[in-house]
């Protein structure tokens, strides 16, 4: 089969977006600004979104679960505005999932509040791998897909079964994980890993991952400890790529074991309009270069301008331009 496109499978939610002057301790009460935003979140989404905006040729494949309801009807809405993203993969269920995001002005981190509504429903079985005709399949969140983070005796879990048969089909596999506290990582991530060609991930989840300290208590990041981090990433059995994006910078390895990385681009904060979702529009960036043949440095260089320019909109995506401007824009603001 000549395959071309990208799939995302995994969560489809609405975030409901709240900006606080600062994030309150509990029992303390925080005013919030603005009006409430509504987007679209979850990896199937702003990566499907990113993928389209990025390149309108592409073809975009999304599997996942939508609700009947008013929250459905808003993704399905903003999906049917891109020719490119084919929604046939689709699965019926009853309720949408949606996020409260509280966006702190103070800090710019964001804290979330979820509920997965119908998406536990996804699993294995999901989608029909032999009929999917694309080059690469994206995954997650691990972690926040309760079908697919099930147990499965000879894999480990129902995601890692799904990425094997993907890669015996000839389909690259890729994964990305949810930000959690707790000790589920050392048990759900790595059977996957073991399956995926890429895995794209921010600096908390590689600590939590692999057990290297990347952050200090005071927030500093231990940039030293980053190609220890991909080396130990690579040996839990990614096939191609490691890579870590952090507010400071992306940083990736391959087989070769050399660490190679790009700092993030300094925008004016007032241009800033919402963080929510950079990380799967930096992954939108590196999934299209994998596809197109591009290396390494190349990939972090797209991921990490797509990034920037989602954050020039309070949604996700919405920011992103095409390819070509894309990249006009992050060497325009001095990246190299």
């Amino acid at each position: 089969m000549d395959r071309r496109g990208i799939c995302t499978l995994g969560n489809l939610i609405v975030d409901l977006l709240y900006r606080a002057g600062h994030y309150p301790a509990r029992g303390e009460l925080a005013q919030i600004h603005g009006p409430r935003g509504m987007s679209v979140g979850g990896l199937a989404c702003n990566v499907s979104l990113s993928l389209a905006r990025l390149d309108p040729d592409l073809p975009v494949f999304v599997c996942g679960v939508l609700g009947q309801d008013r929250e459905g009807a808003f993704i399905r809405a903003r999906f049917g505005e891109h020719p490119g993203i084919d929604t046939s993969r689709l699965i019926r269920g009853e309720e949408t999932a949606y996020t409260l995001v509280i966006n702190d002005q103070e800090s710019r981190e964001r804290t979330f509040f979820t509920s997965c509504g119908s998406g536990d429903l996804l699993d294995d079985s999901s989608l029909d791998l032999a009929a999917l005709p694309a080059r690469i399949l994206h995954a997650g969140y691990i972690l926040l897909n309760a079908g697919l983070d099930r147990p499965d005796p000879e894999h480990g879990t129902r995601l890692a079964r799904l990425l094997m048969e993907a890669r015996r089909l000839g389909i690259q596999t890729s994964v990305d994980v949810v930000t959690q506290r707790g000790g589920r990582y050392k048990e759900l991530v790595p059977p996957a890993l073991r399956h995926s060609d890429y895995v794209i991930i921010n600096e908390l989840e590689a600590q939590q991952i692999t057990g290297v300290v990347l952050r200090e208590p005071g927030g500093r990041l231990l940039r030293d400890q980053l190609p220890r981090t991909l080396s130990a990433l690579m040996g839990m059995g990614v096939h191609r790529w490691a890579i870590i994006h952090s507010p400071e910078g992306a940083w990736g390895m391959g087989h070769e074991g050399v660490a190679q990385g790009l700092p993030s681009l300094q925008l004016p904060p007032a241009r800033i309009q919402g963080t929510t979702g950079a990380g799967d529009a930096f992954a939108a960036g590196v999934l299209h270069a994998a596809h197109e043949g591009a290396g390494l440095l190349e990939a972090l260089r797209l991921g990490t301008a797509t990034a920037a320019r989602s954050l020039l909109e309070r949604d996700s995506y919405s920011g992103i331009l095409p390819l070509e401007q894309t990249l006009a824009f992050y060497h325009g603001l001095g990246g190299n």
